[in-house]
Order: C-alpha cells, then sequence, then structure tokens
C-alpha cells in the first residue's frame, strides 16, 4: 500500500517508459537566428555537464502540460462512475494527501512555484486559480494544505527525502517532475537503440540553454523525441519536452519560466496550519488503509486479473509475473493473468463507455482483443488474459502478440 501512495506515480513517468539504451551522438550544438551563441559542445560533454550538475538551491516558476491523447470526456464520466460504484467521493480520505492531489498533473496545463534550500527543505505550490495546493518538506515533517476545502495533510519525511531539482531525485516522498528529474529518467542508461545529439542553443526562463534531443532509432516506438534544454552555466535541465509520433501537441512539456538559483528564504519552508482547518496524519490514514486491504477492500487486496503487477503497484498479484519482449524503445512487458478478460458488456454503462472511448478492437494469429490507447503507453488486453504493454505502437503490440502465441 505505501508503494502506491508514491507521489512520484502521479508525474507521467510512464510517458519515458520502454527507453533502456541510448547511443550519443557526437555532433555540436550551432546557435540559430535569435538564439543564444554558445561555445560548441558535444552531446557526450553535455550529458557529463548534467551528471555534475549539484543544484541545491533554487526557487522559480515552471508550467506543466501533459496532453496523453486521452478522450477526456468519456474518461471523466467513466472514472466518475467507477468511484461512485466504489463509494469513493467524500470521506474517502484529505483533499490535501499528495497521493491524491498531485494526480491532477497528468491532464492539462498547471503552474507551479518551486523553492529547494537541500535536501532537508523544499517547498512546492500547484496553483488554480485563485486556489493553492501546497506540499512542504522541512527537515522532519512533509506538510500539504489545499486553500479551496481548507484541509491540511501531515506525514513524518522519509529518512532519504531529497530536494526536487537537485542531483538526486527523493525515494519515497518525490515531489512533482522537474524538468531534471524528468531528464534523469531518460538519462539513465546509454546503447545503441537511441541517437542524441546536440540542437543548437536557446533562452528559458532568462538563461542561455543547450538542446539536447535524443530520438529513438527503432521503429515502432510511440515516442517521437525528447527535447532536454540544460542551463549552459552549471548543467541543470531547465525544460523537458516529450513528443509523440502522432503528432499534435507534446505529451509532455514541462520548464521554467523563471527561476533564480540563490537560497531561498528560510520563512518559505515554514508551515503552521490555519485555525479551524482539518488536519490529517498520514500515518494514521495509511494505517486505516492497510486495514481496509486486510479485509478485503475494493479488490480483496489485490488488483483484478494481476494487472497489479504488470503496472508496478506490487508483486504477487499476477499468476506467472512480467516478460519483457524487446529491447530499447521498443521494450514490450507481458502479463498472463491466466484468466479470460472480463466481458464488457456485462459491466456498468459507465465502464462500457470508458472502455469504448479508449480501445480497439483486433484480431490475428494470436486470437482477438482490445488494444487501450494513449499518445505514448499503448495495452493489449487479449481475450484469453494476456496484456502486452509498452510505449509502441498498435501495430508493434499485434506483432508481438502474434510472435508469441
Amino acid at each position: 500500500m505505501a508503494e502506491t501512495r508514491k507521489a512520484s506515480r502521479f508525474i507521467v513517468p510512464v510517458a519515458v517508459a520502454g527507453v533502456a539504451a541510448a547511443t550519443i551522438g557526437l555532433v555540436p550544438a550551432l546557435a540559430a537566428s535569435g538564439d543564444p551563441d554558445l561555445p560548441e559542445i558535444t552531446a557526450q560533454q553535455l550529458i557529463e555537464k548534467i551528471a555534475a550538475s549539484d543544484t541545491q538551491t533554487l526557487s522559480g516558476t515552471f508550467r506543466i502540460s501533459t496532453d496523453l491523447g486521452l478522450p477526456l470526456e468519456g474518461l471523466t464520466s467513466g472514472l466518475g462512475g467507477l468511484a461512485g460504484g466504489m463509494g469513493g467521493g467524500a470521506g474517502g480520505g484529505s483533499s490535501a494527501d499528495p497521493s491524491e492531489k498531485l494526480t491532477e498533473l497528468v491532464s492539462g496545463s498547471h503552474t507551479l512555484r518551486i523553492a529547494a534550500d537541500g535536501p532537508e527543505r523544499q517547498r512546492l505550490t500547484l496553483l488554480d486559480g485563485s486556489d493553492e495546493y501546497s506540499l512542504i518538506h522541512n527537515g522532519d515533517d512533509v506538510w500539504a494544505y489545499d486553500s479551496k476545502s481548507k484541509e491540511v495533510f501531515h506525514e513524518k519525511a522519509p529518512s532519504d527525502a531529497d530536494a526536487p531539482g537537485a542531483h538526486e531525485g527523493p525515494k519515497d516522498k518525490e515531489l512533482p517532475g522537474t524538468p531534471k528529474q524528468l531528464a534523469d529518467e531518460v538519462l539513465k542508461a546509454a546503447g545503441d537503440t537511441t541517437s542524441i545529439t546536440v540542437d543548437g542553443t536557446a533562452k528559458v526562463a532568462g538563461r542561455d540553454a543547450y538542446q539536447l534531443l535524443i530520438k529513438p532509432k527503432q521503429a515502432g516506438s510511440t515516442v517521437a523525441s525528447v527535447k532536454i534544454a540544460v542551463d549552459a552555466a552549471n548543467g541543470t535541465p531547465l525544460k523537458f519536452t516529450l513528443n509523440s509520433v502522432e503528432g499534435g501537441k507534446p505529451v509532455v512539456d514541462a520548464g521554467f519560466t523563471k527561476i533564480d538559483f540563490s537560497k531561498p528564504a528560510a520563512s518559505d519552508f515554514t508551515f503552521k496550519a490555519p485555525e479551524g482547518a482539518k488536519v490529517t496524519e498520514g500515518a494514521a490514514e495509511r494505517a486505516a488503509e492497510e486495514a481496509e486491504g486486510a479485509k478485503g477492500g475494493p479488490f480483496g487486496g489485490e488488483l483484478p486479473g494481476g494487472l497489479g503487477e504488470a503496472f508496478g503497484l506490487g508483486a504477487g498479484t499476477g499468476k506467472d509475473g512480467v516478460n519483457v519482449i524487446g529491447e530499447g524503445w521498443t521494450t514490450i512487458a507481458k502479463l498472463d493473468t491466466g484468466a479470460p478478460a472480463p466481458r464488457t458488456d456485462e459491466a456498468p454503462k459507465e465502464v462500457q463507455g470508458l472502455l469504448d472511448s479508449l480501445g480497439d478492437k483486433v484480431d490475428g494469429p494470436f486470437g482477438s482483443g482490445t488494444v487501450f490507447k494513449t499518445k505514448i503507453v499503448n495495452a493489449l488486453l487479449t481475450d484469453d488474459g494476456r496484456v502486452y504493454v509498452g510505449a509502441v505502437t498498435k501495430d508493434a503490440l499485434v506483432n508481438a502478440a502474434n510472435a508469441d502465441k
């Protein structure tokens, strides 16, 4: 249960799923007209600059926009129906709980203010019109406050918490994805399935920056490119853009609009619950949730059909575990649930609408099934209970299932 509560699960890390290797190009940066005229640098040198950066203090504003290509009307009504059917809504926990509130970042555009002073003090504020949601880590405490509901969430910080935007991301209480954290997901490994070059220079948040361009060499990936703007002076990633082969708006576009690397004021990290605010203690809430799971909960302590393990929600939920097909950007995870897919015609109408809006019926030598699609991560659920999922196209999933029959 603790795993599912990590805020990091709601920062669109699935957008870079399947990135397993990278080849570093040696093309130097060339400034276009109007862009900063910076010394030439190779991709290898730029990656080394990112790795050497150790930004511990910063404050500023960044904007994140996500477009997964989901049919939002069908998705919203479907999820609403599911929540109602499961007893969700009022009384289901604190509206200030980060594991609930930060799900908003997976769709639409959001403006956030951030401040960091080393691994012990960070503050992030999500702005939503006149309302604000703040998440504050100060020493041993993590506080969250939702001004709209006037609710407060409090939890003791894990001993290995780290600063957003610092050299390493937090492990157990990660704050929403800054360009640095998103860049780290892409640059974890090196190999021969990716082209990495320097694609000129740019001005980002008033800072001179190099642009690192990452493209798959393999056909069948849903990822067209990843572009990372890197501060020319200190190597801090300032902007992260992920594009899909479908074109249109970027799947993820996260970048600073203002940034200052000086030490923030200590008062930025102090918090006192407003008078009359409802305060929820995270440890007590988690204990109640774990007790509910032990009694059965909505899914009897495990997700149906082994899907929990397929999406990283814990071991023991599948029959035979997850197998990996392929490599690099076209990696596909296969899970054999051991049970036929549920009949959607027997599901509530809200669920049927959701599945119809997300899925395409497919067939082939493997049999028949449904592909559930976004602009980046797609999944094939066969009628006999197999699941194939990856940052690959529908055709790649069907071909993998055919070859695996």
